[in-house]
């Protein structure tokens, strides 16, 4: 079953019920990939947005973001000033964020899962190598967090950004600041944690890291049902009015949901998305996993009706000599592909960022959030 949470130390005996402004303007980074740089391993190199293969890209002004309006590739730092948006502004409305949890138990796409350490004195993963991963039933508890602006009318229709990795808390501070200027639509955000660990043999992994539709279906199915009815909401089933967004794997998973569901979400918003070889199981079908995104999928089928925007560091994981476990060239594929097909988007390149970098996300998620919202209805004139 689900629970609300109760947070009697900041309202009393409301339960579940936080206003955005209570929230921390940040978000606590998604954990670094398992595997991606374990001990013993050297640092991933700094990379040089202007190496021969990677994409043409737009060098910035230090600190500036690229217009909200332009298609194209970017290279922006080496410093990172937060945008404005990300800070609680007095006089703004704030929405109100509500928080339950959902029990593996309850589930019928994911029962719960959780690696198995590594037996004593076994030695590290030599990179490209075959994983021997093993895992075992475990049961987990889910954290979802719903946004909801103030500006909403309840049991009207709006539209959707759903997130991985949550609760989070800079995303509800943005959109206040977004929504009121009328940068935004009215749009409610379901903020969804993952099922805890991270990578191969992890319930995380299985989720994020696999190339399906599942994770989509089970959002669909399985939580924002619970949303809409728990709530008082009324959620758009248009895909132009739904987003996906999320950072390193829950970027590949954001992709993966409107790459195999178009007819759910056409906007996509990613940071060091795990665009390689990061599945398990493995699928013989798709023996790369989230690499065969730019290997194969993208350039070999006819282009769907997605937005995107995409993020990745100079100093992100990989680039030590496992190429499929590479996310600098990965995401530099993925734009690469995405350009030669004709999609709309807006590729960042971060000169002094790591792996979901958070001051990057501090300095370009308003940005970000506007560019993938381009052609979609406001609620009144910018401002």
């Amino acid at each position: 079953m689900f629970r609300l949470s109760s947070i009697a130390f900041l309202i009393g005996l409301t339960a579940g019920v936080t206003p955005a402004v209570a929230q921390t303007p940040t978000q606590t980074p998604a954990p670094p990939q398992a595997g991606a740089r374990g001990p013993g391993r050297p640092p991933s190199p700094t990379r040089d947005p202007h190496t021969a293969g990677y994409v043409t890209a737009k060098e910035l002004p230090d600190g500036a973001n690229p217009p909200a309006n332009e298609d194209g590739n970017f290279i922006i730092g080496p410093t990172h000033p937060a945008a404005p948006e990300m800070t609680v502004r007095e006089g703004v409305p704030q929405g109100t964020v509500y928080n339950f949890t959902m029990e593996s138990t309850d589930s019928k796409f994911y029962s719960g899962i959780a690696r198995e350490a590594p037996a004593p004195g076994q030695a590290p993963p030599v990179p490209g190598a075959p994983r021997v991963v093993n895992s075992h039933p475990a049961p987990y508890t889910r954290k979802v967090a719903v946004y909801v602006p103030k500006q909403y009318v309840p049991g009207t229709v709006a539209p959707l950004i759903v997130g991985a990795d949550g609760p989070d808390r800079g995303l509800f501070t943005a959109l206040d600041n977004l929504i009121a200027q009328h940068r935004l639509p009215v749009v409610i955000a379901v903020s969804i944690g993952n099922g805890s660990g991270d990578g191969a043999g992890s319930e995380r992994g299985l989720e994020y890291d696999t190339m399906s539709g599942k994770y989509a279906e089970f959002v669909e199915a399985e939580v924002l049902p619970l949303v809409e009815k728990q709530y008082n909401v009324k959620l758009t089933k248009d895909p132009e009015g739904r987003m996906t967004m999320g950072g390193s794997s829950g970027g590949s998973a954001a992709m993966a949901m409107a790459w195999y569901h178009p007819e759910l979400y056409h906007r996509v918003l990613t940071y060091s998305g795990t665009y390689v070889n990061n599945q398990w199981p493995t699928n013989p079908e798709i023996p790369h996993g989230a690499w065969e995104l730019h290997e194969k999928f993208i350039p070999n089928s006819p282009a769907k009706p997605l937005r995107i925007w995409l993020e990745v560091g100079d100093r992100d994981n990989g680039g030590t000599g496992d190429v499929m476990h590479d996310w600098v060239l990965a995401n530099e594929d993925m734009a690469k592909v995405l350009a030669a097909k004709g999609y709309h988007y807006q590729f960042v390149f971060a000169r002094n960022a790591g792996h979901t970098d958070r001051a990057v996300k501090l300095q370009t998620l308003p940005e970000a959030l506007e560019y993938v919202w381009q052609g979609y209805p406001m609620a009144g004139p910018k401002n």
